[in-house]
C-alpha cells in the first residue's frame, strides 16, 4: 500500500470516527485507524481521535486482548521512557474466500488485511446444484487450512461469490439463470453447518469490483466494473463504497432494454436486453449465423486473437452496445474509472474500443472530462480477493469490534 493511499485511508477512518455519531469513539473506531498497518503510540491515537489518553489506553488494551493489534516497538523518545507503539495484527484470524463460476471454483485463505495467503482452483459445474458444489468448496477450504497448518478456530468468516443475482441480506441466490436448483437456497446456513462463522454471499461482479478496486484503483472513490462474459453485469463503487441497492440487484445492466440505434446494424424494432445483444453467447450466435463455428465466449476470443475479421467486427459492435447502456450510467453516476473485464474483454482492445467510441460521444462532456475506460488488470485472484474484502469489512466493522471487546 502506497504512502498516499495509507494517508487517504487514515484520514477516512478518522473522519468516520468523528462523524459516526458517537461522541466517544469505542475500540472499534480506534481499530479502523490502525487498519492501515502503520504503528502508532497511544498519544498519537489520542490526538487523532480527541479522546483522553486514559480512554485510548483502555480501548487499545482491549484490542491487544483480542489479538487484533500487537506491540510494535518503541517510538523515538522526546524525554523520559520511549512510548510504546501498537499496530494492526493481520494474522489474528483468517478468512475463507470462495469464487464460484459457471465451470470453476477458486478457493483462497486470506489474512485480516485481505492478503491472499494460499489458493487453489478446480473445475466444477455450477449446474450440479448447491449442495454438491458447496461441498466441494467446503472440502477445498478445509484442505487449504490444513495445508498451511492454520487453526480452523481462527477462521472469522467466509465470503462467497456466485454467478447470479443474490439477495445480499440473506445470502440467497434469486432466480439465477445459469444456476438451476440454487433459487432461494440458504447458502450461508448450509456452509455454517461446516464452519460456525459469518458467511456472506454476493454476486460475482460485485466481488470482482471490490477486488479490482483494491488491486488496481485503491485511490479511486467512484468506479464501475463491467463484466462481459456469458452474461453482463456491473459492480458499482460510489464514494468508496460498494453499492448493492435495496435488495442487492444494483448493477444488473445485462437486463437493461437497449433501444434501437441508427449506429447499430440491428434492424429497426430489434430492441432486446443488453445480454441478448452483446454477451459472449450473443456474439457467438451472431457468428454462427454467418457460418462461423463459435459456441461461446472462449470461441469468440480465440477467433479474435486469430485475426478473424467477422469476430473482430462483432466484438467491437458488442462494445458499442455496452457503451449505449454505459453512457447513461456515466451521466447518472459520474465515475472516474470504468473497468471492463470478463472473458470477452480478454480478446484485446476491440471490445474497449467499441465502448469508448459510444460512451465518449453520448455522455455529457463534464462526465467524460477525466473518465478512464480501461481493461481489467486484477487477474484471476480478483474474485477471491473481493470476497475476502467483503468479509473483513463486515467482521472488522466498528460495531462488530466493539461487540467483541464487550464480550472480552
Amino acid at each position: 500500500m502506497s504512502d498516499t493511499v495509507k494517508l487517504c485511508f487514515t484520514v477516512a477512518m478518522v473522519d468516520a470516527a468523528r462523524g459516526s455519531g458517537a461522541a466517544n469513539p469505542g475500540a472499534g473506531e480506534i481499530f479502523q485507524i490502525l487498519r492501515d498497518g502503520r504503528a502508532r503510540t497511544k498519544a498519537e491515537l489520542a490526538t487523532l481521535t480527541g479522546l483522553a489518553r486514559s480512554t485510548v489506553s483502555t480501548r487499545v488494551d482491549a484490542l491487544l486482548g483480542l489479538g487484533l493489534v500487537r506491540p510494535a516497538g518503541e517510538a523515538v523518545s522526546t524525554g523520559g521512557r520511549p512510548p510504546a507503539r501498537v499496530a494492526f495484527n493481520p494474522l489474528a484470524g483468517f478468512v475463507l474466500a470462495i469464487d464460484l463460476g459457471a465451470t470453476h471454483a477458486t478457493v483462497a485463505v486470506a489474512d485480516l488485511s485481505g492478503q491472499i495467503l494460499d489458493s487453489l482452483t478446480r473445475e466444477l459445474d455450477i449446474a450440479d446444484g448447491p449442495e454438491p458444489v458447496l461441498d466441494i468448496a467446503i472440502a477445498e477450504g478445509r484442505r487449504l487450512l490444513a495445508r498451511g497448518q492454520r487453526d480452523a478456530e481462527r477462521l472469522v468468516g467466509i465470503g462467497i461469490g456466485v454467478p447470479g443475482p443474490v439477495e445480499h441480506s440473506t445470502g440467497r441466490p434469486t432466480n439465477p439463470p445459469i444456476m438451476p436448483g440454487w433459487d432461494r437456497f440458504d447458502v450461508p446456513g448450509y456452509v455454517q453447518n461446516a464452519f460456525d462463522v459469518p458467511v456472506l454471499v454476493d454476486n460475482d461482479v460485485n466481488i470482482l469490483a471490490l477486488g479490482e478496486h483494491a488491486i488496481s484503483w485503491p485511490g479511486v472513490d467512484d468506479l464501475v466494473f463491467v463484466k462481459v462474459s456469458t452474461g453482463i453485469g456491473a459492480g458499482i463503487i460510489s464514494g468508496g463504497v460498494l453499492q448493492r441497492g435495496a435488495q442487492g440487484s444494483a448493477g444488473d445492466m445485462g437486463h437493461v432494454h437497449v433501444p434501437y440505434s441508427h449506429d447499430s446494424p440491428r434492424p429497426p424494432g430489434d430492441e432486446r436486453d443488453l445480454e441478448a445483444i452483446a454477451s459472449g453467447t450473443a456474439v457467438a450466435a451472431d457468428l454462427r449465423a454467418q457460418g462461423i463455428d463459435a459456441t461461446g465466449s472462449s470461441d469468440v476470443v480465440t477467433l479474435v486473437r486469430a485475426g478473424n475479421t467477422a469476430a473482430i467486427a462483432a466484438t467491437r459492435q458488442a462494445g458499442r452496445e455496452v457503451g449505449e447502456v454505459l453512457s447513461t450510467v456515466v451521466n447518472m453516476l459520474n465515475p472516474s474509472i470504468i473497468v471492463i473485464g470478463g472473458s470477452i474483454a480478454r480478446a484485446g482492445e476491440h471490445l474497449l474500443a467499441g465502448v469508448r467510441e459510444v460512451v465518449y460521444r453520448r455522455s455529457i462532456p463534464l462526465a467524460t472530462q477525466h473518465l478512464g475506460i480501461v481493461q481489467s488488470q486484477a487477474g484471476e485472484r480478483a474474485g477471491v480477493l473481493g470476497a475476502a474484502i467483503m468479509v473483513t469489512q463486515h467482521v472488522l466493522s466498528p460495531a462488530n469490534i466493539d461487540a467483541r471487546a464487550v464480550r472480552g
